[in-house]
């Protein structure tokens, strides 16, 4: 981001805005190892609701410091065959671990003596992915790349009209996963 906040101050801000993030995910109860767990057992939606206002509320955020042009877009490459393999690796050790790396970071900010030495796991693997990049990039992400785009280069729809479509199944399944957790 171009924020014309710069130095020190620039700093402090991130430091205050990712304490305030791990309150925030705290009070949402996603830091709580079953409340993670319930939502693997489709028990409790608790997460999926978090992370589904978080995509929104972030998104339209990111998007308004963009248009008054405060924030760049740094677009990734759409590597899908990564993409596919690094989310099931991703899932696979949330279910072992019972956290993502945010949730986990926070939960180890309250306290959490599991999500500590789960952390570990998180470390070693981010080591080997490392470790093995140069393998991965030439075998793994040249397959089915894409390039640096996005869903509103691709569609043609521009981003607007993407977070209100997001916001209109948003609404309906959120009142549909309240009435399932009740």
């Amino acid at each position: 981001m171009d924020l014309p906040i710069k130095g020190d101050v620039a700093i402090w801000l991130a430091v205050l805005f990712g304490f305030a993030f791990g309150v925030f995910l705290q009070k949402g109860r996603v830091t709580d190892y079953n409340v993670i767990v319930r939502q693997f057992l489709l028990k409790d939606f608790t997460v999926i609701k978090v992370m589904l206002t978080a995509v929104i509320v972030g998104g339209l955020g990111v998007l308004a410091l963009h248009s008054a042009g405060y924030a760049n877009f740094h677009i990734k490459s759409a590597d899908m065959l990564g993409m596919i393999i690094g989310s099931a690796i991703f899932g696979i050790g949330m279910v072992v671990y019972g956290y993502c790396p945010g949730t986990g970071v926070a939960a180890i900010g309250s306290g959490s003596i599991h999500a500590l030495i789960g952390a570990a796991g998180m470390l070693a693997g981010g080591m080997l992915y490392a470790f093995s990049y140069p393998w991965v990039k030439e075998n793994v992400l040249t397959v089915a790349s894409l390039g640096k785009v996005r869903l509103p280069d691709i569609t043609g729809v521009p981003d607007i009209a993407w977070f209100a479509l997001l916001i209109i199944i948003a609404l309906p399944l959120f009142r549909a996963l309240e009435r399932r957790s009740l």
